[in-house]
């Protein structure tokens, strides 16, 4: 069954009545939330997600309880920012951390694990009935797994919006859709999380984190190196580098818009949606005269992907396989 999105803002999560006594202290946890009482939030790693996390939260009812980083600069600046009486930490100070109900960890990928560990073996207090997430697209909770050992009920939330400065991804926080998945208690309070921002949330199983954020990837990064690419080629044209940026920008909005209304197949225009073969042969000849392997592989590769939308769509069968065999056989 495919997973459900779901406005948070629009529906309260379900705690249900479970008698789980190994649940039962993080189900109460919820209840508090569910009821709009301030919940506390440690944040480790204040960069601009991390910084974009405290004052998202802070702004919708969450206490901020300590803000943790690598540098002790870095977490004043983080706490000045949110203008609350919010502990401030350097990495070498995980003994020093107040208890609070969750932990967020927005370090680097490569470092949560580490970070995790770290915070196992310094603090002082239980992690029993409390939630530990991570903000990573990539890894699964399982790099949260030396906390679950003393405790704490671990999840995962990814927000899918570009953070590239704290206050303008405090606002994107809030129109997201999250990706979130670990254990039940976890993935509840990530939900609450994701509905006190008004964002919508989905969840997925923990086996299928790295596959999703691959799409994540393929969607933002790889387009961006696709767009690349593109204004390489117009700059090859006579364009300058802006110039063949503010030619392609309106043609990429558009196909987003298209995007937006219909399905990938519906959405497909231009050349392989015709089934245009001389165009395709055109395109090659060009490409190949100036011996840009990247773009090349690139148009193959896309080209026989759109050569599937194309069909569903209806483009006539004959010229389509005619492109295919075109594509195939082209040197690199």
């Amino acid at each position: 069954m495919a997973p459900s999105i779901k406005r948070r803002r629009a529906t309260r999560a379900k705690t249900g009545k479970r008698k789980d006594p190994e649940n039962a202290a993080a189900l109460t946890a919820l209840s508090r939330t569910t009821a709009n009482i301030q919940r506390s939030v440690s944040i480790i790693g204040a960069g601009k997600l991390g910084t974009a996390f405290a004052l998202a939260l802070a702004a919708n009812g969450y206490a901020i309880e300590a803000v943790v980083t690598r540098r002790i600069q870095s977490a004043r600046r983080t706490v000045n920012a949110l203008g609350t009486q919010t502990q401030a930490l350097s990495a070498t100070q995980f003994a020093r951390l107040s208890p609070s109900d969750i932990l967020l960890i927005t370090t680097p990928d490569d470092a949560i694990e580490a970070v995790a560990e770290q915070l196992t073996s310094a603090i002082k207090w239980t992690g029993r009935g409390r939630i530990a997430l991570h903000a990573s697209g990539a890894l699964s909770s399982e790099a949260l797994n030396s906390l679950r050992a003393i405790g704490f009920h671990i999840g995962s939330m990814h927000p899918l919006t570009s953070v590239s400065d704290s206050h303008l991804g405090a606002e994107r926080l809030r129109l997201a859709h999250f990706c979130i998945e670990g254990q039940p208690p976890a993935v509840r309070v990530a939900s609450s999380i994701v509905r006190a921002l008004g964002g919508w949330s989905f969840s997925i199983q923990t086996r299928d984190k790295a596959l999703y954020h691959a799409a994540a990837v393929m969607t933002s990064g790889h387009v961006v190196a696709l767009f690349d690419i593109a204004t390489a080629l117009l700059t090859r044209c006579g364009l300058t580098d802006r110039q063949a940026s503010e030619v392609l920008l309106p043609l990429l909005r558009s196909t987003v818009e298209n995007l937006s209304r219909h399905t990938p197949a519906r959405a497909l225009t231009g050349t392989f949606a015709r089934a245009d073969t001389a165009t395709v042969r055109k395109h090659l000849t060009a490409l190949l005269a100036n011996s840009d392997s990247d773009a090349l592989a690139a148009y193959k590769l896309l080209g026989l992907r759109s050569l599937l939308l194309a069909r569903e769509n209806g483009a006539d069968i004959v010229n389509l396989k005619k492109i295919k065999r075109i594509l195939e056989e082209v040197h690199r």
